[in-house]
């Protein structure tokens, strides 16, 4: 008795797929030369939940569900007093998605939440490090499909960064390309 086991799709899509493309296009001698997405982390800054606490409990059940992983909140390191913060005062949201987690929230990104977003023409080029690793800005968490608008208390944005296995700017953009990620011409 053989039991199937589950590759979710962009992982099957990485392998069978982009690993070819990329090898032909940067001629690598080995698969394992083709970079290949490390991590994807996702954080929310909750500038407001110095005055309301609920927001930060909302943020963190919001990113929950929008993940299937249990986020973190981040906690203020020092008092700023213009900004009326205290240190150790949650003030954000993280969370860093690996393995098949981080390839299903890449496919319902890719798929169903970038669509979702009021006149989109493509994501910015713009956005690389110079050392490989992309980070995307958007301003509303209510493009993702799991998130019930009615339920919202505030309408905050969101940063997730695409932490790849290369040092340059180019191949990262190929990698994310060729999964699907629509950036601007």
């Amino acid at each position: 008795m053989t039991t199937a086991t589950y590759a979710p799709r962009m992982k099957k899509h990485y392998r069978e797929l982009v690993v070819p493309a990329l090898q032909k296009k940067f001629n690598y001698s080995s698969p394992m030369q083709v970079p290949r997405l490390e991590k994807i982390c996702i954080n929310q800054g909750v500038g407001d939940a110095v005055a309301d606490k609920k927001l930060i409990e909302g943020a963190l059940k919001e990113m929950a569900t929008i993940t299937g992983q249990k986020p973190v909140a981040t906690i203020s390191r020092k008092d700023i007093s213009n900004f009326k913060l205290r240190k150790g005062v949650a003030i954000g949201v993280k969370i860093t998605l690996r393995g098949d987690r981080m390839y299903e929230f890449l496919d319902r990104l890719i798929a169903a939440s970038l669509p979702r977003i009021r006149d989109f023409r493509g994501i910015n080029v713009k956005g690389f490090d110079g050392r490989g690793n992309y980070t995307l800005g958007i301003t509303e968490q209510i493009i993702f499909p799991e998130i019930d608008i009615d339920k919202v208390n505030k309408i905050m944005g969101m940063d997730i960064t695409f932490v790849t296995t290369t040092g340059s700017d180019e191949e990262a953009q190929a990698l994310l390309s060729e999964f699907g990620l629509p950036f601007k011409k």
